[in-house]
């Protein structure tokens, strides 16, 4: 037999058991993501951001990390209820909401502190306006029914002055984005709205243009800053790693360079009674609502 035949057989074994490039990237591509649910964030390149973002955590990770964006806070919690996405960057209110549900993985620091406000904002000429009282027979723009800042805490503002909010204004209509609210009452199609201090003071920084056109009247009391949150059931070491990525962004310059385009300080390990406060107004609203229901 020819030698250089006999070298091919000795080697055919080591051949056949050795996995093709191929096969190995196929096989990595087969770990299931880590799936984040996200509503548009406040950038205007928040595609880049997000990409970056995702780039940076599956370095931490070392697993494919996949944001999932919906429009409102409803359709994210949607999905993380079904188990189609494993956590979400959530407002307050639905967290309390689905507190059974979910658990809380991080919540941001802005100015130090996992704090933030709901403002009432009006347009600039509006000089008069000092709180949401004043404000009948206008026009109100809310971000979604799903928001702390942007619509909670207007709702229980009124109904614990007793006002009907559903009869107060001319026309109160949902934006869906906090963005979108500033730029409605900025061009004068709502007399006033109301959003999350956090984007208002961001988009002053990035976007002057944007709110120029409008004046803050009222700012709330602080409340816990919108959280991550995971579905609960995760597997406790699943849960701590992606957790631990998340609080360990502050300590490197990649993950400082991300923070400082969402201007934010980092993000936090915090007890679930932060959002007390958030859920204490709930049960008002509700009360409220219950009470006007079985009134004759």
């Amino acid at each position: 037999m020819p030698l250089k035949f006999l070298c091919i057989l000795l080697l055919l074994p080591t051949l056949l058991s050795t996995p093709a490039s191929g096969a190995m990237a196929d096989s990595k591509q087969a770990v299931p993501p880590v799936r984040i649910g996200v509503t548009p964030v406040i950038l205007d390149d928040h595609l880049d951001f997000l990409q970056n973002w995702q780039h940076y955590l599956e370095d931490k990770l070392q697993k494919p990390v996949e944001f999932v964006q919906r429009r409102s806070y409803q359709e994210v919690v949607d999905l993380l209820l079904a188990g189609n996405i494993d956590f979400a960057w959530l407002c307050g209110y639905p967290f309390v909401q689905h507190k059974q549900q979910f658990r809380l993985l991080a919540v941001p620091l802005f100015k130090h502190k996992p704090l933030y406000r709901s403002y009432l904002i009006v347009g600039k000429d509006d000089t008069d306006t000092r709180q949401i009282s004043d404000l009948e027979g206008k026009v109100f723009a809310y971000s979604d029914p799903n928001s702390n800042s942007g619509y909670l805490v207007p709702q229980y503002q009124l109904l614990h002055q007793g006002i009907d909010p559903n009869h107060f204004f001319r026309k109160a209509f949902f934006t869906w984005s906090h963005r979108d609210v500033i730029r409605a009452v900025a061009e004068g199609v709502a007399d006033a709205g109301a959003v999350d201090g956090y984007i208002w003071e961001t988009l002053a920084r990035t976007s002057p243009e944007l709110v120029k056109g409008t004046r803050v009247a009222w700012k709330s009391p602080r409340y816990g800053f919108p959280p991550v949150v995971a579905l609960r059931g995760l597997p406790d070491k699943y849960f701590t790693q992606v957790r631990d990525a998340f609080i360990q962004m502050r300590n490197d310059r990649d993950g400082q360079r991300l923070l400082k385009k969402l201007n934010l300080d980092g993000f936090s390990v915090e007890d679930p009674g932060l959002f007390d406060s958030i859920e204490s107004n709930m049960h008002f609203i509700q009360d409220a609502a219950r009470l006007n229901v079985t009134q004759p």
